[in-house]
């Protein structure tokens, strides 16, 4: 199959830069580089580091919560946690994530307690942020991008205004010339050069002060996405809790996931509970179940009940048989709320469901 691809001109490519409420088109490109990387991410050591069980180490979640103990101060999030465990001779361990835009509290650096959404962590008396070290990141370059006219003007003015290109988006298309997802950055061109493909191309540099990249990580999935939609139902299912994350992050990223139709009430609809093990993998399974393999039905409860309205694939009134529903009430009914409360999320799934208009046939 001859892919279709976005094209300036006669120049056609894998990424497109766009601005996002124009449409001009910046340029488009075969390559880039600076796409993965490490994020920066938040550095807290913990002192006085009491663990509740197991000590924590390693990736610890896709989203860790630091819960304070004064109770006018609500939790915050770190994403994708990972633990580098204890200070060598001190009571203090390490974490660090992807701060939530909220970040800790004001000047708060009191006791805090922590947990990953299905179990508490441990307690420590005080933490403190590190900031971290002034390592430069990495820029974004587009290689051998055929520039639209806007850049090229933008370039031949050459001073700092024109070079702040603002808020942009980054279309990455798969092999088949399909829409992957789209990346918000600001884009701050940095520098640019002839490419070797051709003397019309370059290769245009971006300020990586402004880029956040895709984790390192999320590589193996991206590659997999990149080879094309997947055309089988539970690919994911063999992946683990962090990859499945990435998975459903592409799934709920992908342009146009709102289906052009949808289909009357009454519809029944089969879910495969086999692998659902886990929050992304509830929603996967989800959504596979509504709108096939790599399709989108939500990935938390405010989303599912948006979709459960209309566009996404479902017209109310309809049945779920939900099968080997059991596996996903062992693995989800024993859960934690933000501020470190038990919650039953399977039970509060299928109670947003029933009030969406799907009932449900738990088998």
């Amino acid at each position: 199959m001859i892919p279709v691809v976005r094209e300036v001109g006669r120049r056609r490519g894998r990424y497109t830069l766009r601005e996002p409420e124009s449409g001009h088109v910046w340029g488009v490109c075969d390559a880039v580089d600076g796409l993965f990387g490490e994020p920066r991410r938040g550095i807290y050591e913990l002192f006085g580091w009491v663990p509740d069980g197991a000590e924590a180490l390693g990736w610890i979640g896709s989203r860790v919560w630091l819960v304070p103990d004064d109770e006018a101060l609500g939790p915050w999030l770190l994403q994708d946690g990972e633990s580098h465990g204890r200070l060598s001779g001190t009571d203090s361990l390490v974490l660090t994530g992807l701060d939530d835009y909220e970040g800790p509290p004001e000047a708060y650096r009191g006791p805090v307690r922590v947990h990953d959404g299905r179990g508490r962590l441990g307690s420590c008396r005080e933490f403190v942020r590190i900031v971290p070290s002034g390592r430069a990141p990495r820029p974004l370059v587009l290689r051998g991008l055929a520039p639209g006219a806007e850049l090229l003007a933008a370039l031949a003015k050459g001073t700092r205004r024109a070079l702040d290109l603002e808020q942009a988006a980054l279309e990455i298309y798969d092999d088949q010339g399909e829409p992957l997802v789209e990346r918000l950055l600001w884009a701050r061109v940095s520098a640019w050069r002839p490419s070797a493909p051709g003397t019309d191309l370059i290769d245009l540099e971006l300020d990586g002060e402004l880029v956040t990249p895709v984790p390192e990580h999320a590589r193996a999935v991206w590659e997999r996405w990149l080879a094309g939609p997947p055309d089988t139902p539970g690919e994911w299912a063999g992946l683990g809790t962090r990859d499945r994350d990435v998975w459903l992050d592409l799934v709920r990223g992908r342009p146009g996931q709102r289906v052009r139709r949808d289909r009357p009430a009454g519809h029944a609809y089969v879910l495969d509970g086999r692998h659902i093990t886990d929050e992304p993998g509830l929603y996967l399974a989800l959504g596979e179940a509504v709108n096939g393999p790599g399709g989108y039905f939500g990935g938390c409860p405010a989303a599912l009940d948006d979709c459960l309205g209309g566009a996404f694939g479902y017209t109310a009134p309809a049945t779920l048989l939900w099968r080997d529903a059991a596996t996903a009430r062992e693995h989800l009914s024993r859960t934690l709320t933000a501020d470190g409360e038990p919650y039953d999320e399977f039970a509060g799934v299928l109670k947003v469901l029933a009030e969406g208009g799907m009932r449900v046939t738990l088998a």
